[in-house]
Parts: structure tokens; C-alpha cells; sequence
């Protein structure tokens, strides 16, 4: 009876050590997705790190499931800021992809238009009056 006990005890070891190695596996295919994708967008990699953040079962073709992985990483648009970006694959190829835009500049004309109170506007954002001094945050 030992001889089975061990036997199952080295086929589980055996299961996770290959478990273990496909998702590094997996992994290192996302970090060269994530460098091609930073150089492709102009974008810069930070750390060189790119993380799991989830798995969900996705449905392709009728009665196949398979496991999507999303890969959360940073990047920076000019070198001085941080920003998330998300990654989601099914086996090597990437399915979905989030990354951030630069902001885009207000003209001046929208920054006064949004101030002057008498100026009436078609659009839905709603110009914020001053906080008065005895108005407090908390």
C-alpha cells in the first residue's frame, strides 16, 4: 500500500512542478508580448514586470472552454508618470488589450466657456461655482 501512496504523492509533485513551468512558460510570453506592444505604441515598460491579475473561463467555439489570463503591467507615456495597463490572452494569442492614451490639452476657449456663468453651452458638462470659505471638505 505504500508503494501507491507514493506513487500518487510523486505524480502530484510531478502535476505541479508542470503546472508551475507552463504558466512561467505563459508568462515569459507575456512580458515579450507587453515589450512588443510598449515598442509598438510608442510606450515605455516599466520594471520589466508583468504580473497575472486573473483567469476566467472563456467560450469560443460551442462546448470548448478555455482559461483567458489577464496580465496587469505599468508603462509610462513621457518618461515621468505611471500608468496600469491590462493584457488578456487565450493561449499565446492576446484577445484584448488596455492601455492608456495620453491626455489630451483643454483649449483655452473650452476653460473660459466652462467659467463664464451667462455662457450657455449645448454640451453636458455643468460649470462648478467657487467653494465659499466657510465650506468645508469633511
Amino acid at each position: 500500500m505504500s508503494n501507491l501512496s507514493d506513487l500518487l504523492l510523486l505524480l502530484s509533485l510531478g502535476a505541479v512542478v508542470g503546472l508551475w513551468l507552463k504558466i512561467s512558460a505563459a508568462r515569459e510570453h507575456a512580458v515579450r508580448e507587453a515589450r512588443r506592444l510598449c515598442l509598438q505604441h510608442g510606450l515605455q515598460l516599466l520594471d520589466e514586470t508583468v504580473g497575472l491579475r486573473a483567469l476566467r473561463l472563456h467560450r469560443g467555439s460551442p462546448g470548448r472552454g478555455r482559461i483567458e489570463r489577464c496580465y496587469g503591467f505599468e508603462v509610462s507615456l513621457e518618461g515621468d508618470d505611471r500608468k496600469s495597463a491590462h493584457m488578456w490572452m487565450l493561449g499565446t494569442a492576446i484577445s484584448a488589450l488596455s492601455l492608456p492614451t495620453p491626455d489630451l490639452p483643454v483649449s483655452p476657449v473650452a476653460i473660459t466657456g466652462a467659467t463664464s456663468a451667462s455662457h450657455q453651452t449645448s454640451d453636458n458638462v455643468i460649470p462648478l461655482r467657487p467653494r465659499r470659505a466657510d465650506q468645508r471638505l469633511h
